[in-house]
């Protein structure tokens, strides 16, 4: 471990800052001398420091400056300051100001060198619980993707690789398996999070509603048309659309809303003008688009159009190793929000649910822990 640290050495001194450097080389650590308070901000510079040792009192700058330095450059650095003219005042001053400790001179190497190991220590440990936040988001996902299995693996380095574009994204898989929660992560790492995405769930509006829910309307332009009124398309300009269960939408809006991802332009019904629009597009669908093409009820055209990064989800029963994570996960979710303090559920429960092929997916599973986990 000590081959990795690196130890700036900050003294006006030469023979001192020489001395202390070589004491802690031989044990291991990589030594840097500065022989200036300037000298001492250079190396700060550079970065890649992970304790300073320094001088209270120097002829340039003194140790308080090159703490304050550290703290402003390398925040994670620790900084240990050394003085002969020491007082309880300066140390309290130091120590507030963030230095790791505070040693007289002559300085004690023993005592340096475990100060020091306590220092790396430490720092390891954060750098530790770092990585495993880490290793966490990428586990539970970005923006609430639980899973581990290499399925859904699979699925987040594919969102990871294009959250930042702006390309089309298809989403296929059974109902319950997380479609609209894979487009929000999209949306929520790409550079149009700073709108909220847009929602239509085609299933859920009448046919003849549809159109006028996509594209809006002008004012009388059909019965009940009492006020000019913006569409889901509309309103997503420099945002994000997810067009939820595309596959029910009826053939005559499918032609318009071809129009749309190919010439990026709308018209509100009742009206001949057109309006331009900067939308990212993102469809979800539990149905076969493919055997819908073939029944004459989803376009071949707009199928390639929407299709042009693919993400097809994994039931839960092929992803039965995540599981274990989910139901952690839905558990802590459920007991904050009841203010239940329940942490766990029995093995033989657990053993229940691991078996049970899940035909409703995560949905179903987590629809159990609403309406029993914190009862």
């Amino acid at each position: 471990m000590t081959n990795h640290i690196v130890i700036l050495v900050i003294d006006d001194k030469k023979e001192h800052a020489i001395a202390t450097a070589e004491s802690l080389q031989k044990v291991g650590y990589t030594c840097l001398i500065a022989t200036s308070g300037k000298e001492g901000l250079k190396s700060i510079e550079t970065g890649d420091v992970d304790i300073v040792i320094t001088d209270l009192m120097m002829h340039d700058i003194d140790g308080l400056q090159i703490l304050k330095a550290t703290k402003e450059r390398l925040p994670e650095a620790e900084v240990i300051l050394i003085t002969g003219y020491g007082t309880v005042e300066t140390a309290v001053d130091a120590m507030q100001k963030g230095a790791a400790t505070y040693l007289m001179k002559p300085i004690n190497i023993n005592h340096l060198r475990a100060e020091i190991a306590k220092l790396v220590e430490k720092q390891a440990l954060v750098r530790n619980n770092k990585e495993l936040h880490k290793q966490i988001d990428e586990k539970f996902g970005m923006t609430g993707i639980i899973g581990n299995s290499p399925k859904i693996q699979k699925v987040l380095n594919i969102v990871k690789q294009i959250s930042g574009t702006t390309a089309t994204v298809l989403i296929t898989g059974e109902s319950g398996t997380g479609k609209e929660l894979v487009a929000k992560t999209i949306h929520n790492n790409s550079p149009r999070k700073n709108k909220p995405m847009v929602i239509l769930n085609s299933a859920a509006i009448p046919e003849n509603l549809l159109e006028s829910e996509l594209f809006g309307h002008e004012k009388g332009a059909f019965t009940g048309a009492l006020y000019q009124r913006k569409g889901k398309i509309e309103c997503a300009h420099h945002s994000t659309l997810f067009l939820d269960e595309v596959g029910d939408m009826p053939l005559s809006t499918q032609v318009k809303l071809l129009r749309v991802i190919e010439d990026g332009v709308i018209t509100r019904i009742g009206s001949n003008e057109p309006i331009l629009v900067d939308v990212r597009l993102i469809a979800a669908t539990n149905q076969d688009l493919e055997n819908l093409i073939k029944e004459g009820k989803f376009r071949n055209d707009l199928y390639f159009r929407l299709n042009v990064v693919s993400l097809k989800l994994p039931p839960l029963r092929e992803r039965l190793e995540d599981t274990a994570l989910l139901i952690d996960a839905f558990l802590r979710e459920y007991s904050q929000i009841h203010a239940k303090g329940i942490s766990q559920i029995s093995s033989d429960a657990r053993k229940i649910l691991y078996k049970y092929p899940w035909p409703g997916n995560i949905r179903e599973l987590k629809k159990l822990h609403r309406k029993y986990g914190c009862s």
